[in-house]
């Protein structure tokens, strides 16, 4: 029986109260602080617990203004944003409505301040940059102004990204301002604009709380199962991710009272960089752990943004296809049906490459309705006004309760729950609209559906860890890393199975035209990549 009823919501909620006055930014003296208080409480669990300490590419935003005119508005700057010179950056303004648009920007919007609906994304500074914009004036979606990090970099930059950084300096500034200048615009006045930025951008060390406990018998190659979430924070940032940090603390206390029931042991990790490093612990960690990542880990659970206020819906709780069905079950005991979406490329999910499968990250979110915030966590999300008073006791305990649910029988059940099977389903769905366009324009994927359907049909008789970890490995690692198993695909939207791009290119092609011939090229490799990956999984399973 999975012990759900041992949750305390009491105990959670003082735990919660203990880390929610800290300012938690990487690198800081207040986020080790409440990271020693998370180490107190996982100590006292009976956990192995270290803090290792990395150098990470820290952009921690300073003062902020926009000058417009005779006109100063509140604004903020960005993690990652250039800074302006002392005197500010001055342009003409230019308004370009959402970014990356459908079209691409015209050439005027070289050095020129680009006024962008929306909050700042990685999106929309990768488009700027490339077009040579001088900085991005963005208009929030309501009054309140949103921290966000416009690095499209996954993790800290190497020699191969670090050309990929945003060359702009980014504000933001609230609808009422933005929409201003807009009708200012509109009404024909060349309106310029000065962008005022303090960023501290520079390498720093960051901390990683690492949390082990062994199932009973365990060796050196004994599974383990990943709980991880960021403990770095934007303000005190008690919902993201403090009142996750309690719902992994809890979810390992309890599973550990009962460690006489594991199959597979339990680490648990707090990250730092997920705010200010673009998932710079996480993706480090995939990096300098990754042998034992690849042979050990079972399936990694991820935590966000638990038990806000008004957080009604579990159905869009995110997994992959092969913990989709765990997931279903997690929230079925809640009482809600489960829609289900695919893991998206955010929230540390910095194993994919590797070929670990995961789920969850945020498990509620707020009802259909009102002003759209990212993965509807609250308008209070990445603001100051996320205190202790945005997390709510009961949600909270459901949320847990989820977790705990999930992550209890990935530990504890006598095969790991991972439905290789409706990964390789998922991986069929999206093959057969190009079967036969590939086919016409020279390209056979007969092959690869045999191999894909083979694997589908033996992965449900799969009865050992091993077998079901290996398979999965082969098809994460082409499904949400698009084959690429030793570095990061960047923090910009992914397109479902990306491995299969250059196969969806050959199917768009005309025939016999030039694009077609070279799209021929690249399908093949493509082709090979996820041919190789199934062979992998089929040999698993056999």
């Amino acid at each position: 029986m999975i012990p759900k009823h041992e949750i305390d919501g009491a105990r959670m909620m003082a735990d919660l109260a203990a880390i929610a006055p800290f300012v938690k930014l990487s690198g800081t003296a207040e986020e080790r602080r409440s990271l020693d208080i998370i180490r107190a409480a996982m100590d006292a669990a009976g956990f192995r617990t270290q803090v290792i300490e990395h150098d990470a590419w820290i952009s921690l935003p300073g003062p902020a203004r926009v000058v417009a005119g005779n006109t100063t508005l509140t604004a903020i700057t960005h993690s990652m944003s250039l800074s302006s010179p002392p005197s500010g950056a001055t342009a003409p303004l230019l308004d370009v409505g959402p970014l990356p648009g459908k079209a691409p920007l015209p050439p005027e919007a070289k050095g020129r301040i680009l006024l962008v609906d929306g909050m700042a994304t990685p999106a929309a500074a990768a488009v700027a940059s490339q077009a040579g914009a001088l900085g991005t004036l963005h208009i929030s979606p309501h009054e309140h102004l949103h921290e966000m990090c416009i690095s499209p970099v996954w993790g800290s930059p190497s020699t191969e990204t670090a050309g990929s950084l945003p060359t702009t300096i980014a504000c933001t500034v609230s609808l009422a301002d933005g929409t201003a200048l807009r009708e200012r615009l509109k009404a024909g006045e060349a309106l310029t604009v000065t962008l005022h930025a303090e960023v501290d951008t520079g390498w720093r060390k960051t901390p990683i709380l690492v949390c082990d406990l062994d199932a009973p018998g365990a060796d050196g190659n004994t599974p383990f199962v990943l709980l991880s979430g960021h403990h770095d924070t934007w303000y005190e940032g008690v919902m993201d991710n403090g009142s996750a940090n309690i719902g992994m603390v809890e979810t390992a206390r309890i599973c550990a009272a009962h460690r006489d029931a594991w199959r597979r042991s339990l680490r648990v990790c707090f990250w730092s960089g997920h705010s200010h490093g673009r998932y710079s612990s996480s993706s480090w960690y995939a990096d300098e752990h990754w042998m034992e990542l690849e042979a050990r880990c079972a399936a990694h659970v991820n935590t966000d943004s638990l038990g806000g206020i008004g957080a009604t819906v579990l159905s869009n709780a995110a997994a992959m296809p092969a913990l989709k069905a765990l997931a279903a079950e997690a929230v079925a005991a809640e009482g809600q049906p489960y829609a289900g979406k695919r893991k998206t490329r955010n929230s540390d999910e910095s194993f994919g490459g590797i070929g670990i499968a995961s789920m969850f990250g945020s498990i509620s979110s707020q009802p259909p309705g009102g002003v759209k915030i990212r993965n509807e966590l609250g308008w209070w999300w990445h603001t100051p006004h996320d205190r202790i008073d945005k997390v709510d006791r009961a949600n909270l305990e459901r949320d847990t309760r989820v977790l705990l649910h999930a992550t209890w029988r990935l530990l504890a059940d006598a095969v790991l729950p991972l439905d290789n099977a409706a990964h390789a389903a998922d991986l069929l769905a999206a093959l057969d609209p190009l079967v036969a366009p590939c086919a016409a324009r020279g390209l056979r994927l007969d092959p690869v559906v045999a191999v894909a359907e083979a694997v589908r049909d033996a992965a449900s008789g799969a009865t050992s860890d091993h077998a079901r970890m290996r398979a999965s490995r082969a098809l994460v690692a082409i499904d949400d890393g698009a084959g690429e198993r030793f570095a990061h695909l960047p923090a910009l939207p992914q397109p479902v199975w990306a491995v299969l791009e250059p196969l969806r290119g050959l199917a768009a092609a005309e025939p016999d035209s030039q694009a077609a011939r070279l799209a021929l090229v690249s399908a093949r490799r493509a082709r090979n990549r996820v041919l190789r990956a199934l062979a992998d999984a089929a040999a698993a399973l056999a």
